[in-house]
């Protein structure tokens, strides 16, 4: 049986949609409802059961749970403007650690989401190697929630046992719920839509211009031919970067939708908010070296490539869901 925290969120509830794909029903999904649009991500799917977040680690910790070969652990706040450090800390540093506390002691794999948060400004390169962990300093309470966690495991000597992946900006459908969150595109296709027109953010750093702002945007599909890699592969260990390896700028993606909608391009370059301007990352670019020496191989969709499948295929579909 696999355990699949964020199983009703964007990324756990595509990944589920593959797990289907490849014949495996034997899925318990954790994650917390509320009042969201996260269940529609669940219809069509099929599973075993559905536990909420806050009864999980105490019916795990129980042994409640029978025949587990693996925990994939998605859930967390993935909010990079939170700015609550205690919530964070509790629901993505200490969560994550009594997971894996038991996954240590009842030998379970544990495959977990980290963040290309965790790298801050960039300085230091985008490299997964665990000799670079100690010394990144992520830019918000978000990405230190994430690289807190990080740290722990290396201290605890856990990363030779499970799989830490680093997504960088993952877009794709089932984000429909992620409000604010949601990635450019999914809220380019609506600006579009309403105006014909699509807003980008003004460049405060000189040398850059505005909208030629990059970052590592990868297609939720190629992020789910990964997981399933690890699944697949389950003495692979360590923290793995989840990016194309191609920083694109936002420029890019624009003529990519518009391209895809068959609108001419229109671009209003609008003022930052004040309280990110400091805390912006102008370039990502993942480093695929230690992902390429894990034998994975298969070949990335390109931002045009994907943009019109997501554009054409979900976006504009009926039902625009996986």
């Amino acid at each position: 049986m696999i355990i699949l925290t964020g199983g009703a969120g964007f990324i756990g509830s595509a990944f589920l949609w593959k797990l289907n794909k490849e014949g495996k029903k034997d899925v318990t999904v954790v994650d917390k409802l509320d009042n969201t649009d996260k269940w529609k991500n669940l219809r069509g799917k099929l599973f075993d059961d559905y536990i909420d977040k806050d009864d999980f680690l105490c019916l795990l910790e129980a042994g409640k749970f029978k025949k587990i070969d693996t925990i994939f652990h998605i859930g967390a706040c993935s909010s990079t403007t939170e700015n609550d450090a205690h919530y964070l800390m509790s629901n993505n540093y200490q969560y994550s650690k009594r997971i894996a506390f038991w996954c240590a002691n009842n030998n379970i794999k544990l495959i977990y989401a980290s963040s290309a948060a965790t790298y801050g400004d960039g300085k230091l390169g985008y490299k997964d190697d665990h000799d670079s962990l100690i010394k990144l300093k992520p830019m918000n309470i978000y990405g230190y929630s994430k690289h807190a966690f990080d740290l722990w495991l290396m201290q605890n000597k856990l990363l030779n046992k499970f799989t830490g992946l680093k997504y960088f900006n993952v877009y794709g459908p089932n984000e429909y719920h992620k409000e604010d969150m949601m990635s450019v595109i999914c809220k380019a296709y609506k600006q579009i839509q309403e105006t014909g027109k699509l807003k980008l953010f003004n460049s405060y750093k000189q040398g850059i211009a505005h909208g030629e702002q990059k970052r590592d945007f990868i297609y939720i599909k190629d992020v789910l031919e990964i997981m399933y890699f690890f699944y697949k592969n389950p003495t692979k260990s360590g923290i793995y970067n989840l990016g194309t390896g191609i920083a694109r700028s936002f420029n890019d993606l624009a003529s990519s939708i518009f391209k895809a909608m068959g609108k001419q391009k229109q671009i209003n370059y609008i003022n930052m908010p004040i309280q990110i301007r400091n805390k912006y990352q102008y370039f990502t670019e993942a480093d695929l070296g230690k992902l390429k020496k894990s034998g994975y191989k298969k070949k990335f969709y390109s931002l045009e490539e994907a943009v019109i499948d997501y554009v054409q295929n979900h976006l504009s579909a009926e039902d625009p869901y996986l």
